[in-house]
C-alpha cells in the first residue's frame, strides 16, 4: 500500500471514529442531548488545533471476555490543543464504547495527559461520559482510577484541574473529579453519585430518582459539588473557555492579562446611593461587584450554592482578580458552614494560581444556632480564616458596611497579613453591633429605666455614634484609607499595580494541617 493510499485510509477511520461505537450508539447519544466525545473537543477547543494521542490504543488482554470487541482508543480520546491560543490537555471519555468504562489501557491514557500536562505547565480539562470501572477487568480498572487519583493530587495547585461531568458519574469515578480545582455540570445530563438509586433503596429503603439523587441541580445548589452548572452541553463547553481566560497556564506563571477599554479612573456616581440609610436592610452586592470590575465581567463561581458570600473570577485593569464577598442580600451576608467551605476553597485556589483576592465585606458575624454548633461551624468557619492567612498574593479589602466580631477578623483583615485595606465611610467595624452591645452593656440601667425601648434606643445612638464607624478602626492603623465608595475601582486597580511585585512565604513545612 502507497503511503498515499494508507493517509487515506487512516483519514477515513479518523472520520468513522467520530462513531466509535457504531452509529446506532451515537444515535441514542444525541437523542439524549448529548455530543459525541469528539464532537465535544470541537467545541471546546479552538478550530483545527487538536492533537490525539494514542489513537490506536486497545484493550490487552483476552482473558476478559472482549477479545471480539477492540476498538481503537479503548473508549476515550486524549490530546492537546488550544483555547485562545493557549496550551491545554485534554481527554473526552466516548460513552458509545463499552459504555466509556474505565480499563487498564483507558486509564494510561488518561495519565499519560496529566502527566504531559503537568511536565508542560497547562490545564487539564476532563471532559467525563463514564458508566465507571470496566467490570470485566476487575482489580486493573480500579488500580487504574487509583493511578489517576494519584496524578490528581499530585498536579493539585501546580496546574488548573477542570472537570466536565457529561454524563453518568457513579462509584470511585467521582474522586477525581472531586479532587480537581473545579467541576462542570450539566442539567438532565450530568450525575455524580458513590452509589446510585438502586443501591440506595437496598440499603436504606429510600426511592430517589437520578436527578434527586446527583443532578446538576442539587450538586449545584446543595450538596456544592459542582462549581458551575449549565442547561446545555454546548453552554457548558463555551463557559470552560470563558474560565480558561482568567485562569494562568500553571502556578509559575500570573494571570493572562486581557485588552479592555473600560477607563481605570472611571468613577461610578451610583455606588454613592447604594448603601440603604437603615443598617438592616439588604442590598445586592452584585451591583457593587460588577460597577467596580472591568466591563461588568463577573464568572460568580458556585453561583448556586451558598449565596451569602460570593465568589467568582473578574478583572480590574486588565488582570485577573478573585472576589470573595458578604452577600447582604442573602441571610445578611452572614458566615454559616457552607458558605466558610465555599470561601476557603476558592481563596485557596486563587492563592495557589498567583490570582490576587479582592474582599468585599458587609458581614454580621457567624451564623448563630443549634444546627449550626452541631455541624461543626467552629471547625468550618476557621478553614476560611486559615486559608486567608495562609495566603500570600495579594490582599484587597473593602468594607462596605458592617465588620462585627470574629467575621471582621476573619475576612482578610490587616490583622492576618491584608496587604490594603479600605472602607466606605458606611462601615461599622466593632465586635457586635450597636443593638447588642447596648443590650449587654446595660443590661441593668435598661431594666431599671422607665421607658426601656426609648433608653435603649438612646444608647445605641450613642454607640453607634462613639464606635460603629471607620475612623477608630483607620486612626490605629487597621485601614489604609476611608474612600470616596465611587473611586474604589481606581483605589484597588492602583493597589493591584502597587503590589504587582509582592514577595511573601510562609515558615518553611511540608505543609499545614488545615482543619478539614
Amino acid at each position: 500500500m502507497s503511503a498515499r493510499e494508507e493517509l487515506d485510509r487512516l483519514r477515513t477511520e479518523r472520520e468513522r471514529a467520530l462513531a466509535a461505537g457504531g452509529p446506532e450508539r451515537l444515535k441514542r447519544q444525541h437523542d439524549r442531548g448529548k455530543l459525541a466525545a469528539r464532537e465535544r473537543l470541537d467545541v471546546l477547543l479552538d478550530p483545527e488545533s487538536f492533537v490525539e494521542l494514542d489513537r490506536f490504543v486497545e484493550h490487552r488482554s483476552a482473558d476478559f471476555g472482549l477479545d471480539d470487541q477492540r476498538i481503537p482508543g479503548d473508549g476515550v480520546v486524549t490530546g492537546y490543543g488550544h483555547i485562545d491560543g493557549r496550551l491545554v490537555f485534554v481527554f473526552s471519555q466516548d460513552f458509545t464504547v463499552f459504555g466509556g468504562s474505565l480499563s487498564e489501557a483507558h486509564a494510561e491514557k488518561i495519565c499519560k495527559v496529566v502527566d504531559l500536562a503537568v511536565a508542560n505547565g497547562a490545564p487539564i480539562i476532563g471532559l467525563n461520559d463514564s458508566g465507571g470501572a470496566r467490570i470485566q477487568e476487575g482489580v486493573a480498572s480500579l488500580g487504574g482510577y487509583a493511578e489517576l487519583f494519584l496524578r490528581n493530587t499530585l498536579a493539585s495547585g501546580v496546574v488548573p484541574q477542570i472537570s466536565v461531568i457529561l454524563g453518568p458519574c457513579a462509584g470511585g469515578a467521582v474522586y477525581s473529579p472531586a479532587i480537581t480545582d473545579f467541576v462542570f455540570m450539566v442539567d438532565g445530563i450530568s450525575h455524580m453519585f458513590v452509589t446510585g438509586p438502586n443501591v440506595v433503596k437496598t440499603v436504606t429503603h429510600e426511592e430517589v430518582s437520578f436527578e434527586d439523587l446527583g443532578g446538576a441541580r442539587v450538586h449545584g445548589t446543595i450538596s456544592g459539588v459542582a462549581h458551575f452548572t449549565r442547561p446545555t452541553e454546548l453552554e457548558c463547553l463555551r463557559a470552560v473557555r470563558e474560565l480558561v481566560s482568567y485562569l494562568p497556564s500553571n502556578n509559575a506563571e500570573n494571570p493572562p492579562v486581557a485588552q479592555t477599554e473600560d477607563p481605570v479612573d472611571r468613577a461610578d456616581e451610583e455606588l454613592l446611593d447604594i448603601i440603604p440609610d437603615e443598617a438592616s436592610q439588604p442590598y445586592d452586592m452584585h451591583e457593587v461587584i460588577r460597577r467596580i470590575l472591568d466591563d461588568a465581567a463577573f464568572l460568580e463561581v458556585h453561583a448556586g450554592f451558598a449565596g451569602n458570600l460570593l465568589t467568582g473570577f473578574g478583572r480590574l485593569g486588565g488582570r485577573t482578580v478573585g472576589i470573595v464577598a458578604n452577600q447582604p442580600a442573602v441571610l445578611a451576608g452572614v458566615l454559616d458552614i457552607e458558605s466558610s467551605r465555599k470561601g476557603a476553597r476558592f481563596v485557596r485556589f486563587c492563592d495557589a494560581f498567583n490570582i490576587p483576592l479582592v474582599t468585599l465585606e458587609d458581614v454580621p458575624g457567624f451564623l448563630p444556632g443549634v444546627r449550626q454548633e452541631h455541624g461543626g461551624i467552629i471547625v468550618h468557619g476557621a478553614k476560611l480564616l486559615y486559608a486567608y492567612c495562609e495566603a500570600t498574593v495579594p490582599k484587597l479589602t473593602v468594607i462596605t458596611r458592617k465588620a462585627y466580631g470574629g467575621a471582621y477578623d476573619v475576612m482578610s483583615s490587616k490583622h492576618i497579613r491584608g496587604d490594603l485595606n479600605f472602607a466606605w465611610p458606611t462601615a461599622e467595624i466593632a465586635v457586635m453591633g450597636p443593638k447588642g452591645a447596648v443590650e449587654i452593656l446595660y443590661r441593668k440601667e435598661l431594666a431599671e429605666a422607665d421607658d426601656p425601648e426609648e433608653r435603649a434606643a438612646e444608647l445605641e445612638a450613642e454607640f453607634r455614634e462613639k464606635f460603629a464607624h471607620p475612623y477608630l478602626a483607620a486612626r490605629r492603623g487597621y485601614l489604609d484609607d476611608v474612600i470616596d465608595p465611587r473611586e474604589t475601582r481606581a483605589q484597588l486597580i492602583s493597589g493591584l499595580a502597587m503590589l504587582r511585585n509582592k514577595r511573601d512565604r510562609n515558615p518553611p513545612k511540608k505543609h499545614g494541617n488545615i482543619p478539614l
